[in-house]
């Protein structure tokens, strides 16, 4: 069989035990089948995330913007500057999912808005009062102003996590 490829005398040395050859083959077919196999065939397991579910979607306009900080600086509002991590989906039906991996163990806490305008920011009418959908990881809701970081906070230990945060209108 490997008389007829090119490393024939790469496998074919005087010499050698007939045991030495077949360890040659098995070691070329071993490697050959790494080559050839798919690029998933070796996929490893999927990371430990949080998994973020939003619930009760008013609309399909717009987007949805999910972030999640680990620190109180620039919670809630400034999250494309101060949030460790900023994901954004379209809206398909009522809800929408978010998976942050790579995350360490630690405190955070959980911005989402209903981003109608796609104008990357939460509107509010001239009083302040939200007029897009928003939301809040441990159900931290908005009083007089935006909840603290402290209000929204929670642990992670590492491992999967599932939050469900619903959008108030």
């Amino acid at each position: 069989m490997l008389n007829n490829l090119p490393f024939k005398s790469f496998f074919q040395r005087t010499g050698q035990s007939e045991i030495s050859r077949i360890f040659q083959k098995l070691f070329f077919g071993v490697a050959l089948s790494f080559i050839l196999l798919p690029s998933n065939g070796l996929a490893q397991a999927e990371c430990p995330a949080i998994n973020v579910k939003i619930q009760n979607i008013d609309n399909n306009t717009g987007v949805i913007a999910c972030a999640i900080f680990e620190s109180p600086e620039g919670f809630p509002n400034k999250f494309l500057k101060f949030a460790s991590k900023v994901m954004i989906t379209q809206i398909k039906g009522k809800d929408a999912s978010f998976q942050f991996s790579d995350i360490k163990p630690g405190k955070y806490a959980i911005a989402v808005i209903h981003d109608e305008n796609h104008n990357g920011e939460l509107d509010t009418n001239w009083l302040g009062i939200p007029k897009e959908g928003y939301g809040f990881s441990s159900g931290a809701k908005i009083s007089l102003s935006a909840p603290s970081f402290s209000d929204a906070e929670f642990s992670y230990e590492g491992g999967d996590l599932q939050i469900s945060i619903d959008l108030n209108y």
